[in-house]
């Protein structure tokens, strides 16, 4: 009788399972957002339309109402616009907010939990795309600024550096937005809480000057963050003509404005990351 003898194989073993490096991963989801933007024309169009209203009123309505001895001699829409576009990266944040409650909502982020990518991508993904959303809305701004009159004094260099400086304050304050998101849970309650950022805007240098305040608002108007970024892009653009207003050299505003940056980061960027290992 014949044996028949079946010669062992080697088991099949399980292909290991690949993790999707950080910067890939972080790519993808910052597309995702930009697409989910750019894919929505409501957002772009309301958004412009609501920035040259407000900017409207800011330059034709508020505007005659400012005491031009407080402005030593600079026009109105010279001193506004400068503000204005340093406190929009504030009010497209606000959005920023709304979106990652989004995610956390819907169940995106528990998705990209059960893949295996990195769990800081989501973090880094939004804080990249808002913040290239935030620069769009700086561009929008600024066109918009040129379009009521605004014209800058100072170099193309110094105009560029105020530019670029915008975009450093939109990434500082994204880190805010993430964790308001994440705290916020729901897109209602981060657009609630994404609301602390008018008592900044307003309660600066942005749009009247801050002599013009009573005495005791004057303290927290003229060392809370906000000011110091609006009086270093109005110096940069408005060169020395803004340094005599100001009261100090553009590089004074300019570093105190990037302490206040990195302090921002500092600050939210771990609280972001704590909450979201949590939520």
């Amino acid at each position: 009788m014949t044996t028949l003898t079946i010669p062992a194989t080697t088991p099949l073993s399980r292909p290991a399972l690949g993790t999707t490096s950080i910067t890939t991963s972080t790519v993808q989801v910052a597309k995702r957002v930009l697409l989910r933007f750019f894919r929505t024309p409501q957002l772009i169009v309301m958004g412009t339309a609501q920035m040259g209203l407000f900017l409207f009123i800011y330059r034709y309505v508020l505007g005659g109402a400012v005491n031009p001895l407080a402005l030593h001699g600079t026009n109105y829409v010279d001193f506004l616009v400068p503000g204005f576009v340093a406190t929009g990266v504030l009010f497209s944040g606000i959005g920023a907010a709304t979106g990652v409650a989004d995610d956390l909502q819907q169940g995106f982020v528990d998705r990209l939990r059960s893949l295996p990518v990195p769990r800081a991508s989501f973090l880094a993904g939004r804080a990249l795309a808002d913040t290239l959303t935030g620069t769009w809305g700086l561009l929008v701004a600024t066109a918009v600024g040129f379009a009521v009159g605004f014209r800058p004094h100072g170099s193309i260099g110094s105009d560029l550096a105020a530019f670029g400086l915008c975009v450093v304050f939109a990434l500082a304050f994204e880190w805010m937005f993430i964790a308001i998101g994440l705290v916020g849970g729901t897109p209602q309650g981060a657009t609630g809480i994404a609301m602390v950022v008018f008592p900044l805007a307003f309660l600066s240098s942005s749009y009247v000057p801050v002599s013009t305040m009573p005495g005791w608002l004057q303290v927290f108007a003229q060392h809370q963050p906000v000011t110091y970024m609006v009086d270093a892009v109005r110096a940069l653009t408005l060169s020395p003509a803004a340094e005599a207003s100001l009261g100090h050299s553009t590089s004074y505003f300019v570093a105190w404005s990037l302490v206040w940056a990195v302090g921002a980061v500092a600050v939210f960027a771990p609280l972001a990351v704590s909450k979201y290992q949590w939520s």
